[in-house]
């Protein structure tokens, strides 16, 4: 038996370790909630629940980390360095089974919290367990994952798909010349992305990634959309971000508009010639999208009248298209009275953000994540063609909506993944040309720690995003896949731009430097496209009910 193949068997014995682990959680968490909690259980027993989430996040995690690096040793792609990445990544998610899951900085989930002493300690006791531990748990490997990196080994990124990788080729080049050199003093200027950036990615097809070909879309699937994410979101998340609105409008035009709506709309926004924007959140819901007032109602000629107000809208003033969501249902409470609508409205500018008749609003600056701006919006008598709800079902909104969250959610577990390598580089290069004491600051084992953890962690959460992609692709309904896919990716992204900054000291908490930007921007990524709870709310109760 080779060393590779030895390893591959590790791994898989592992991945089957923490996976008993998972079932021994699923089984306590079931005995805890009974076959049909009810939601005052789940409110009062939230740290469970989410425990819950957080611990099938992390086996999943780890079976899949695992699950790719024996792939790509089958592919005889498995590098050395590879190889410490994973023993180093997944030693760590194994032992965080065992000793506590960080859910956030102050809130760490303990095994005994489920009842779980006698499963964590068979887990530690695993003979494969214990001897990945050994190996990738250790300051010796971790140090030889760095000197391996310093001696110019770089880890592999093949997708084993040959269009995909060219596809990563690409606009990583595109990102290393046209974003990364100015996004920093364009974040510093709090200026919108040049519209000739946004020429350039629509050129590239950007925003048309996953619409079909019948609408001059590109008709790739969510790995594609993935990789274009990560790698524009390694330069920027702004950049990264633009194709998220085209991704959830196309997602909801393509799955649920008519005719009609599909053939006027999608191929315009894959040419780049209409931006879209999503119009959900209200002042006073979040989350809480059934809470929702903005009222749509029709009018004798069957136009639609929209009042009320939204918050938080991204790139609101220079958009084209608004994907909607209102309440024309006036007497029917919750989801069932919200219809999305297809709304158009002028494009912006800086003099006059709002010159459509009905609408008036103002920036909402913020500490990150700029480069589209972000816009509370007062809807006073806007109107709506007769045509835009979409697909012409009224009271259907919500659930359209859900039907794109898996997708958005992946999306945005892409733009974590792509933050997080950032973080990375510049961690990197600052301990490489930083020098204290007589000698660069990599030599110093905390310094060289993070870095190591930081890659790892890269991978980890880049494997659990490709996976729930393939699901998506598949057609299997991933909500929870999704969920943890964004759950993890936005955990890692903020954990590295904070062990970045650290590693830069002073430096990283200088506005000048970019590090500072990259903390700021990482944040967003835990709130955004379901805060942290609410991912872990849906996982847990979706762990539970199926």
């Amino acid at each position: 038996m080779t060393a590779t193949s030895t390893f591959t068997q590790q791994l898989q014995d592992v991945a089957e370790a923490a996976r008993t682990y998972g079932r021994a959680a699923q089984k306590a968490a079931s005995a805890h909630f009974g076959a049909k909690p009810d939601a005052a259980l789940l409110q009062r027993s939230q740290r469970a629940l989410h425990g819950l989430a957080w611990t099938a996040m992390t086996v999943e995690a780890i079976a899949h980390a695992a699950e790719w690096a024996v792939q790509l040793a089958e592919a005889k792609r498995l590098a050395p360095l590879d190889e410490l990445v994973y023993s180093v990544g997944i030693a760590e998610y194994l032992a965080q089974l065992a000793g506590g899951i960080p859910m956030g900085q102050n809130e760490i989930f303990r095994p005994s919290e489920l009842g779980l002493q006698d499963a964590a300690a068979a887990l530690n006791n695993d003979a494969s367990v214990r001897a990945l531990q050994a190996s990738g748990g250790s300051p010796e490997t971790r140090l030889k994952l760095v000197n391996a990196l310093r001696a110019g080994e770089h880890i592999t990124e093949t997708v084993l798909d040959e269009e995909l990788d060219l596809i990563r080729d690409q606009f990583r080049r595109f990102t290393e010349k046209e974003i990364t050199p100015h996004a920093h003093q364009w974040h510093l200027a709090d200026e919108l992305i040049p519209d000739s950036v946004i020429a350039k990615l629509a050129e590239l097809g950007v925003f048309g990634i996953c619409i079909p070909t019948d609408y001059d879309g590109m008709g790739l699937g969510k790995r594609a959309m993935c990789i274009v994410t990560e790698e524009l979101s390694r330069g920027w998340i702004a950049a990264g971000s633009l194709g998220t609105r085209s991704e959830i409008a196309g997602d909801l035009i393509a799955s649920a508009g008519n005719e009609a709506q599909k053939s006027t709309w999608l191929p315009k926004i894959a040419s780049g010639e209409v931006l879209p924007t999503a119009v959900f959140t209200e002042p006073d819901t979040g989350s809480d999208m059934a809470s929702l007032r903005t009222r749509a109602t029709q009018q004798a000629d069957g136009t639609w009248r929209i009042d009320g107000n939204k918050m938080w809208i991204t790139h609101g003033a220079r958009s084209d298209l608004m994907t909607l969501m209102a309440r024309s249902e006036p007497d029917v409470n919750g989801h069932a009275g919200l219809t999305m609508f297809l709304a158009p409205k002028q494009r912006g500018t800086d003099a006059d953000p709002f010159p459509s008749k009905g609408m008036s609003g103002g920036e909402i600056e913020v500490l990150g994540y700029r480069g589209m701006k972000e816009y509370e919006i007062a809807f006073d008598g806007f109107e709506v063609p007769a045509d835009a709800a979409l697909g012409g079902a009224r009271g259907q909104g919500f659930r359209q909506l859900m039907q794109t969250f898996e997708g958005a959610r992946i999306q945005t577990a892409a733009r974590a993944v792509g933050v997080a390598w950032r973080a990375f580089d510049l961690a990197w290069r600052y301990a490489n040309d930083r020098k204290q004491f007589g000698v660069p600051i990599i030599e110093f084992p905390r310094v060289s720690d993070k870095l190591a953890m930081m890659i790892s962690e890269c991978v980890m959460a880049r494997a659990l995003t490709n996976f729930a992609a393939v699901e998506k692709e598949q057609g299997h309904r991933c909500d929870i896949q999704a969920g943890m896919a964004k759950l993890l990716g936005a955990r890692v992204a903020w954990s590295n731009a904070d062990a970045g900054l650290q590693i830069h000291g002073g430096n990283g908490y200088a506005l000048e430097f970019e590090m500072s930007r990259i903390l700021c921007d990482a944040r967003i990524l835990n709130i955004f496209e379901g805060a942290a709870e609410i991912q872990a709310q849906v996982i847990g109760r979706g762990l539970l009910t199926r």
